[in-house]
């Protein structure tokens, strides 16, 4: 009775540890489900760049590193360089692939302190328009997106592939002879 008992725990258990081990390596919702529905993936970045007005209203997912952020009086406006979306919808990290910047505006107050340079973010945002404003010695004409939803990327972000050596681990479990094994 004993060892049946301990066997159904121990089951029980890897059930839980396998369970938990999967659900760890699900990739997290980037867009809310409650957006998806209303994001246009037909348009592409450089399309919206070269004619935001005719975009106007349409929802977008793009991806981005921050170059700048200011407090306006009615909100935050954050200057992004727009990069590709990967895997994940997370923004790639070789700068050359940019098609150019936007801006994001959100409404409510964001502090810019919070949104540092070279920051990658993904972002739901609404096209409303266009602003030109200078960069360096030209008007440079921006697409502007009213902020939705706002995913901050870790500063390294898991699965890149990292300078250096690789550190690997072993690990196992098995049921029987009436115990529980785990190993690391």
């Amino acid at each position: 009775m004993y060892s049946a008992r301990m066997n159904g725990r121990a089951l029980f258990l890897s059930w839980l540890i396998v369970g938990t081990l999967l659900s760890g390596c699900a990739s997290p919702r980037i867009v809310p489900e409650s957006m998806e529905l209303l994001v246009d993936r037909t348009a592409s970045f450089r399309e919206v760049l070269a004619s935001p007005e005719s975009f106007k209203g349409r929802v977008l997912v793009l991806g981005g590193e921050v170059l700048h952020a200011k407090r306006l009086k009615d909100g935050t406006q954050i200057e992004l360089l727009q990069l590709p979306l990967e895997d994940g919808e997370e923004p790639s990290l070789d700068r050359q692939q940019s098609q150019g910047r936007f801006l994001a505006l959100q409404r409510e107050f964001l502090d810019p302190a919070t949104m540092v340079a070279g920051t990658r973010v993904t972002i739901v945002g609404e096209v409303s328009g266009a602003k030109t404003e200078r960069l360096d010695d030209i008007e440079y004409r921006y697409p502007i997106l009213i902020l939705k939803h706002l995913h901050v990327w870790p500063a390294q972000s898991y699965g890149r592939q990292q300078p250096g050596f690789p550190i690997g681990g072993y690990g196992g479990m098995g049921v029987g002879g009436g115990g529980f094994r785990l190993g690391f």
